[in-house]
């Protein structure tokens, strides 16, 4: 039996309008998808591909030109679809008179937790993205890996069905990257739902169960990972689809 879905994009289609009588720019093109509860969803492509818009339609960020996107069944243009979404940008910025728990619990309080239930979850999140030794320490002093971690606190701080992560791994280490995948790995264990937006293969093959390939705005195929190979998804990438 399939897995309930907990997040689904129906025939999408953005245009944007570049200036007076110039055309307009077709940033995705008829794109159907769907994520369903409990996996790693990988969503790859070139730069230019359409993975930005499509990421910001879902989140209710721009209104489709035609199509739509959806949340636990509720439109991503509803303001209640993002109660259930964590979201980690891809350059995330923080104030950097915070000290690492004041940060999670800032962002806490805006998702309306307080109290000692408030204090529980920013030491659980510190200590599951590895920064319970740097909680009381200024931001202006963590690395960019460290301010990526706290990205992800954040991310989790509500406790997300759905959590949308914006090529999460960029400004890594590979021990963090290894421990990103191995936090991944245990909160689809728990149910969650996770879309993965990056450029890299190997995060692909090593955390994904299924993927979607996108290139010039316009969708290539959505394959199971475990039985495609990096090349197979290398190749859909430049211009050759997989049979």
């Amino acid at each position: 039996m399939d897995q309930p879905v907990a997040a689904e994009i129906v025939n999408l289609h953005k245009t944007f309008k570049t200036g007076l009588g110039k055309p307009v720019v077709h940033a995705v093109r008829g794109i159907d998808m769907n994520i369903r509860q409990g996996e790693v969803y990988g969503l790859i492509g070139p730069n230019g591909s359409g993975k930005s818009t499509l990421m910001k339609a879902l989140l209710g960020l721009v209104r489709p030109t035609e199509g739509s996107c959806s949340i636990f069944g509720r439109s991503s243009l509803a303001p209640d679809s993002k109660e259930e979404v964590g979201f980690l940008p891809e350059n995330p910025y923080f104030y950097k008179f915070l000290t690492g728990a004041e940060t999670v619990s800032f962002y806490g309080r805006l998702c309306g937790l307080s109290g000692k239930s408030l204090k529980e979850k920013v030491r659980e999140l510190l200590e599951l993205v590895g920064l319970a030794d740097a909680a009381d320490r200024r931001l202006g002093g963590y690395s960019k890996g460290m301010l990526q971690r706290i990205g992800m606190a954040q991310a989790l701080v509500q406790s997300p069905r759905l959590l949308v992560l914006d090529e999460p791994t960029a400004v890594l280490t590979p021990q963090e990257i290894e421990e990103l995948m191995k936090i991944m790995k245990e909160l689809t264990k728990e149910g969650k739902s996770i879309l993965f937006i990056t450029h890299k293969l190997d995060e692909i093959k090593a955390v994904a169960d299924r993927c979607t390939v996108l290139r010039k705005g316009k969708y290539v195929g959505t394959v199971d990972v475990a039985n495609t190979s990096k090349e197979e998804l290398s190749e859909m990438m430049v211009g050759r689809k997989v049979q």
